[in-house]
């Protein structure tokens, strides 16, 4: 019986995509790079840490001038290009009636993290926030979803961790949990089902679905 869902955020329940994307742009034009990474270049590496990300597209250890253009231009664009994926908020109310214990695994640093949850009435909903800031290991090391299991007394068999990336399906599996993933992710369906995931959700609504037929 499942009775605990952790969510991963940017690209699953929330749609920071394009934001995160431009972003990226927007730095690597600062960086003035020889060749350039496009949007289809940028995507596959969605869902890591962020500071392993401009690793890779600027080629340099030493990327924290970069981090802080990536989170400025993200903070003042954060209002307008920032929403809930599809019947996120309603699935989320209706697993709250139903008992189900929720919280969030993210890569994103905490503060982010609490501002998009507030900004659409979402944190109140979420006993365990575990953001890249608060372990040692992010994902797909098991430390974060085992960090939120534990904080939520939760059993790792009856718990979903959903996600919108590989590292996602990876850290749940590592931990022991349940993965699910999303067929709205960017990657798109056939990239995450390489990765075997227990479920995959085509609908937010599919969650209710899903919970409901391994409770009964």
């Amino acid at each position: 019986m499942i009775d605990t869902v952790l969510f991963d955020l940017d690209g699953t329940i929330i749609d920071t995509n394009e934001l995160i994307i431009n972003s990226f742009l927007h730095v690597m034009e600062d960086l003035q790079l020889s060749t350039p990474w496009t949007r289809e270049q940028i995507i596959p590496h969605m869902g890591g840490t962020l500071e392993n990300q401009m690793r890779t597209f600027s080629g340099k250890e030493d990327v924290a001038e970069y981090v802080k253009g990536y989170r400025a231009y993200n903070d003042v664009h954060h209002e307008a290009m920032v929403q809930p994926f599809p019947h996120v908020i309603e699935v989320v109310e209706a697993l709250h009636e139903a008992g189900i214990v929720m919280g969030v695994v993210t890569t994103k640093i905490r503060p982010s993290t609490l501002k998009v949850l507030e900004r659409f009435d979402l944190l109140k909903y979420m006993k365990s926030i575990v953001t890249v800031t608060d372990v040692t290991n992010p994902k797909p090391h098991a430390e974060p979803v085992l960090k939120a299991i534990e904080e939520l007394g939760a059993d790792p068999s009856r718990t979903l961790m959903v996600g919108d990336s590989p590292v996602d399906i990876q850290s749940a599996q590592n931990a022991g949990a349940l993965a699910v993933g999303v067929a709205w992710s960017l990657k798109g369906e056939a990239v995450l089902s390489g990765y075997n995931p227990d479920y995959i959700l085509h609908d937010m609504k599919d969650l209710l679905k899903l919970i409901e037929t391994e409770r009964s």
